[in-house]
């Protein structure tokens, strides 16, 4: 610009008629401005003129035409770009060379746009939603299957259990009882509420009990002695006539010998061993 200022401050050569540049309040002829104050470009290491553009960036000085990406060659200026170890590339570069690829659709992650990592992978914050729902992910609870994501509510409607007994979802452990997956506490005696869990237990009519209630309401009594016949297995009993006996209470109700094995009669409602029973 022309100057009403009369002197260079530095040269002190007069500056009427002359472009000059306003520094601190001071004015400074041309070529004195450029070598006290000019910056040195990155690119070309020449000062950068008063009368040239001056691009900076985290301190560094570029001339306008050097400000440009050093892989392809293209202007920078009033582009995007990104740096990498003090170099300046266009966002093509540097996707090129160092940016991530989606998981899902594996095009590039652009610098600048928003990326999601999961499980050592990245993945555009488009493409991280739920596989059955399609809505973002973000950072919501997840559960993964077969390298898919899903949000809680859709594995649990497509894939988790349900409890035979509460109907409520199994998320963890639970038992297996008739081909239906049942929770541990809700897996329990259908006349005292035992947890059976690891117990022994006795079906019937689909449902669980435990011994002692099995065998107090629906075990076999014994025809002598009236007492229940436990029925996991490895009891032994002896069936005659829709009537049961323990093996040990199976005996001549006249003399007593064990009737297991042998030949007997009856009478009534008494067995007898053949010698009794044909006196």
């Amino acid at each position: 610009m022309t100057s009403s200022h009369t002197d260079c401050h530095f040269c002190l050569q007069s500056l009427r008629g002359r472009k000059y540049a306003l520094r601190d309040e001071n004015a400074y002829c041309v070529p004195c401005y450029d070598s006290l104050y000019a910056n040195p470009c990155e690119e070309c290491k020449q000062p950068i003129e008063c009368s040239s553009k001056d691009l900076a960036y985290k301190g560094r000085h570029w001339h306008e035409g050097c400000f440009r990406c050093a892989k392809c060659s293209r202007s920078l200026v009033e582009k995007p770009f990104a740096a990498k170890d003090e170099v300046l590339l266009c966002t093509e570069c540097y996707s090129d060379e160092y940016s991530s690829k989606c998981f899902h659709c594996q095009k590039t992650i652009m610098p600048g746009s928003r990326k999601m990592e999961f499980k050592g992978s990245s993945w555009h914050e488009s493409c991280f939603v739920c596989q059955y729902c399609q809505q973002p992910l973000g950072t919501k609870p997840l559960i993964t299957k077969d390298n898919e994501n899903y949000c809680v509510p859709c594995f649990e409607k497509q894939f988790a259990h349900h409890c035979y007994a509460c109907k409520k979802v199994i998320t963890s452990g639970g038992v297996a009882y008739h081909d239906q997956p049942w929770h541990k506490e809700c897996f329990v005696c259908a006349v005292c509420k035992t947890q059976l869990s690891g117990q022994r237990f006795i079906s019937k009519d689909e449902y669980p009990y435990c011994v002692d209630c099995f065998s107090k309401f629906h075990a076999k009594k014994c025809a002598a002695c009236k007492k229940p016949i436990a029925a996991l297995g490895g009891a032994k009993y002896i069936s005659f006539e829709e009537r049961q006996w323990h093996g040990e209470c199976f005996s001549c109700a006249k003399c007593s010998v064990s009737l297991v094995g042998r030949e007997f009669l009856t009478r009534q409602d008494d067995i007898l061993c053949h010698k009794c029973g044909s006196a």
